[in-house]
Formats: structure tokens, C-alpha cells, sequence
């Protein structure tokens, strides 16, 4: 589930967002959870110096569907299409294609482009090129359709090119987070001409893309179930990259995966499988880095007619669960307790990052509280005679172990819990086809969020779902948290977007619409020849090869 990264014009205004995340600071450090003292987070390695001729990248979560950025969340992305905004290692904003981008008042967005940016071919990006990339994601199949919500619906007002580098967004109401969904994919610009001419075939394999970053995909440089090559594009406006030719392999098993970086058969990869820990940090052919990610494991309910719809029984699990015999058993040392959905990296760097930090530390620590977790079943008053089914992912090492936690809790609380695990395409199936949630009481999911901010990833979970709520499969509806994430979204200022959301937080953490287990950081490994590569979450949105190079 994406991290990925939420609805009636002013309270539309909570609809689906951008998925934003958290964690601690850029180079601070955190103890790792299993007694080995501290981990040093780094999130950018210094940058290579030497140029290097070709470099192997695994993809840990296989060969992607498509390289289309309004359509696809995956690593590949960044390294090609740039976005108007440029995310941070350290998950702040500062111009990309883009001088500028700001509300000149409450619903009219101006952005001036830079004038010496090129796409592969050489040609200049214009205005109606970014006027098309963004309406690319107005299209409600777009995953960054909630980031584009309260965008004027009609195309001759919402987006308009008003200079040849000037693009104007005009919106039904205001809107606190659309700036920052500028800074992920949302914000990717693409050739109009070259997308229109192919189409619906637009980022796949036989279509391919034209964009302005630092690596090129040539045609035929993608061959469908072996590899993507992707070469340096030496007219590139922010310095042309080191590595000459940038192939990513896809490698999803984690031992296979392990195997070939410590004996330096593949050169790095992101998301490395914690269970190699002890590998990854021996006497291998690379380094493990770890910095800060967004990224958080969870379980949530799946019906509104379960029991798990009740947020006594959700209360009670979480108070079953020890947080720190998880960490060190699911995620090897290698996370932190997260409080609740949305962690602090995704807003440190946010303006009002004082009054979001002061709420999160003001919410309960998850503690153990097996008496008192009873007390809530018995007083739940569910029919608990028909066992709860949490579903899982099947070969899924991390997710098997959280079940088997889940259900242990269970077991010591008085709740029958058994484990579904489903094949991956009817576990993913699951999240938008009801039909395949039938007989499932429980979801357990890890998710992430791209993007600074912290309104889209619990809206998912906790509007009504014509709101936006479209994984609020168990029929929550407060009014207040709606209103006050409604005011939120159209706040005019930080101050009162920031107040506004913890004050919805207050109401929504102790109902766990989420229960979230673990945060856990960024893993990457790369070879001791190589440095450069982003090391934090913003990978995701940033080109985070673009400093790739030998020592």
C-alpha cells in the first residue's frame, strides 16, 4: 500500500491527499531498539568524485508496471522526470524546474519555470508542457488525484499556461497541501507532445518517456522482465551524473537479493530486507546506510460488520502488543514506536513544525497493559465465538511474523485470531476490490508517504469514505476530526493548518483506525567503491543518483 501517497468543495477540501511521512533527523541518532546502543542516520552520502562507467541498482519490489509518474510510484521515476519542486534528503523544499511556486492569494497558484531547462532532445520545458503533466494527475485514476481536488474542475480556468514560462492553478477553495504534492511525482513534467503522441502507451516499455533528468531512457533501453538501462544525460541543467549508464535489475526475493550485493555481483538497492542485517553490516562487498523513512507497519480493520469495526478490540491488541519485542523481532533493531499514522520526519521541515512536533509528543506511548486490554474485550460487547482473520501478504517473512504477533496478543487477551495469507495479486486486489475483503476482519500493511505534510495518509483511513476514506472500510465518521482535517486542508496559513490537524489527532489516535506497530528507517547497501546515492525516504521523489559516483 502506498504510501502512496483527500472533498464537497470546502470539505472536499479532506480529501484524498499525497501520503507524507516521518522519523528522526538527518544525521542524528536513535537507539536501535535490541540494546546495541545507537544508529547513525544519514540521509545523502557525500558525493562521488569519480566518473564510473556503468552501475547495477536492484529493484526490491520487482519490474514496474510502467514508468509513468502520474500513474506509478517506484524508484526508477526520479532519476528521469524531474519534479517543479525539488525534495530534500532531509525531507524539506527548495526550487526545482521551478523558480517559484506560491499562492499569490488564497485560491490562485502561480509557478514560474526556470528558462534554461531541456528535455532528452534538447528542446525547451514550456509552459503548456507543464500545463499537460499536471492535468495528467486531475485524471481520477492518477494516484495523485486527491493532491489535485480542489483544482478548478474546468481545464480552461484550472491550469492554464499565462507565459510562455508561467503556469497558473486556479482552486474552488483553498488548499494547504497542494504545494508540497509539487515536490513528489505530482509535480513530474513530461513533454506534451512526445505524450500525446503515444498516448496511452505513455511510460511503458514500448512507449517509453521524455523528460528532463539526469538519466535518459533510450528507446529499447527497457527489455520487459530482465532489465531497465538508462544512460547519463550530459546536458542536464542541475550537472550531468557520473555513472555513464545506470541499469536497474529487479530482484525480489531477499536472500537472492542479499547474496548477490554482499558478494558484489549487484552494486546497491534501497529497501534491503532487515532479516540481513548481520550480513549487510560483515565483511561484504558494500556498506549498509540507515536513514530516516516514512515508512510504518500496521494493521487496520477490513469490515464494518466485524468486531474489529470496534475500536475497544483494535484499543485492546495495541495494548497486547510490546512494541519492542516487535522492533527486534519484524524489523531486526532496525525502526522505532511510532505513536500513530503520521511520524515526525514528515514534518519536521514544515513550516510550524513546532506545533506538529508538540501534538505528536503530546499523544500516549504505546505501553503493555495485558489486564487492562482484557477489561476492553469483555466490556466490547462483541460476539467473539467466530475467530478474527487478519490477512497478510503470502511469502512475506516481515508480514508473517506480524500476524503471528497479532494473533499471539490475541490469544493472551481472549480473542481467536487466525492468519490468512493471500497471494499477492488477491492481497493487493483486496485494497480496491471489496469482494476480496469477504471473510477478513484485519489488514496488515507497511506504508509510506513521498511527500512532506501529514493531512493524506490518515484521511485514508479515517473520512467517510465520499470524502476521500477509501481504505475507511470500517465506516468511521467523526464529525469533529472531519471538520477540523477539512480546516486544515483549506487553512491560509501554517499556523492554523498545524492546529487544525493536531487537533483532529487528538480525537483520532485513540480510536486506532490504523494500529501502528513499528516506524522504520530507509536500508541501503551499496558498494564500498561507490557514494552519492539520497539515503532517506525522499528518494522516492528526488533523483537520488544524481551524485552517484566513485570515491
Amino acid at each position: 500500500m502506498k504510501r502512496i501517497g483527500i472533498a464537497a468543495a470546502a470539505v472536499a477540501c479532506a480529501s484524498l491527499l499525497v501520503l507524507t511521512a516521518c522519523a528522526p533527523r538527518d544525521g542524528g541518532g536513535t537507539d536501535d531498539g535490541d540494546g546495541n546502543g545507537e544508529i547513525t542516520l544519514v540521509d545523502a552520502q557525500p558525493a562521488g568524485t569519480q566518473p564510473v562507467d556503468e552501475v547495477t541498482w536492484a529493484i526490491a519490489e520487482g519490474e514496474p508496471a510502467t514508468l509513468n509518474p502520474a500513474s506509478s510510484a517506484n524508484l526508477i521515476i526520479p532519476n528521469l522526470c524531474d519534479n517543479l519542486l525539488s525534495l530534500q534528503p532531509d525531507f524539506s523544499i527548495e526550487p526545482g524546474i521551478a523558480e517559484t511556486a506560491e499562492f499569490v492569494d488564497p485560491t490562485t497558484f502561480v509557478i514560474t519555470l526556470r528558462d534554461d531547462v531541456t528535455f532528452w532532445d534538447g528542446s525547451p520545458v514550456t509552459a503548456d508542457d507543464v500545463v499537460y503533466s499536471l492535468q495528467q494527475s486531475t485524471n481520477p485514476a492518477s494516484q495523485w488525484y486527491g493532491a489535485f481536488a480542489l483544482v478548478v474542475p474546468d481545464p480552461a480556468v484550472g491550469i492554464v499556461a499565462t507565459a510562455p514560462n508561467e503556469v497558473t492553478v486556479r482552486f474552488v477553495a483553498p488548499d494547504s497541501t497542494f504545494r508540497d504534492a509539487l515536490a513528489g511525482q505530482g509535480g513530474a513534467v513530461m513533454q506534451k507532445a512526445f505524450g500525446e503522441a503515444v498516448g496511452d502507451a505513455l511510460g511503458t516499455s514500448d512507449g517509453g518517456l521524455m523528460c528532463t533528468g539526469p538519466y535518459k531512457l533510450e528507446e529499447g533501453g527497457w527489455t520487459p522482465g530482465s532489465d531497465i538501462v538508462t544512460t547519463a544525460n550530459e546536458d542536464y541543467w542541475n550537472g550531468a551524473p557520473l555513472v555513464k549508464e545506470l541499469t536497474y535489475t529487479f530482484v525480489s526475493d531477499g536472500s537472492t537479493l542479499t547474496s548477490a550485493l554482499t558478494a558484489g555481483e549487484i552494486d546497491g538497492a534501497f529497501n534491503v530486507p532487515p532479516s540481513s542485517r548481520a550480513a549487510f553490516e560483515g565483511d561484504g562487498a558494500g556498506t549498509l546506510t540507515v536513514g530516516n523513512s516514512t515508512a510504518s507497519y500496521s494493521f487496520g480493520p477490513a469490515s464494518s460488520t466485524s468486531a474489529a469495526a470496534n475500536p475497544q478490540i483494535r484499543q485492546a491488541l495495541s495494548m497486547a502488543i510490546d512494541r519492542e519485542k516487535y522492533l527486534d523481532t519484524v524489523v531486526n533493531g532496525l525502526g522505532y514506536v511510532q505513536k500513530t499514522l503520521v511520524p515526525p520526519f514528515s514534518f519536521q521541515s514544515m513550516d510550524a513544525a513546532s506545533i506538529y512536533e508538540a501534538g505528536y509528543e503530546a499523544l500516549a506511548e504505546p505501553t503493555v497493559d495485558i489486564e487492562g486490554a482484557k477489561k476492553l474485550v469483555e466490556s466490547s460487547g462483541e460476539d467473539l465465538s467466530v475467530p478474527l482473520v487478519v490477512a497478510v501478504p503470502a511469502g512475506a517473512t516481515q508480514f508473517q511474523q506480524t500476524a503471528a504477533i497479532i494473533q499471539s496478543a490475541g490469544k493472551e487477551i481472549g480473542l481467536d485470531i487466525q492468519i490468512n495469507e493471500m497471494q499477492a495479486s488477491d492481497f493487493g486486489a483486496l485494497f480496491y476490490d471489496p469482494s476480496k475483503r469477504e471473510g477478513v476482519d484485519f489488514v496488515a500493511t507497511q506504508g509510506y508517504l513521498e511527500t512532506p505534510g501529514v493531512l493524506g495518509y490518515p484521511s485514508l483511513f479515517l473520512l467517510p469514505e465520499q470524502l476521500g476514506g477509501f481504505f475507511n472500510w470500517s465506516g468511521y465518521d467523526n464529525p469533529e476530526v472531519t471538520a477540523h482535517m477539512a480546516a486544515a486542508r483549506n487553512a491560509t496559513d501554517p499556523t492554523t493548518a498545524a492546529e487544525e490537524y493536531v487537533a483532529a489527532q487528538e480525537i483520532f489516535a485513540p480510536d486506532y483506525l490504523q494500529v501502528t506497530l513499528a516506524g522504520t528507517y530507509q536500508l541501503t547497501y551499496l558498494s564500498k567503491d561507490l557514494t552519492g546515492v539520497v539515503t532517506s525516504i525522499a528518494a522516492y521523489s528526488s533523483p537520488w543518483a544524481l551524485h552517484l559516483g566513485g570515491k
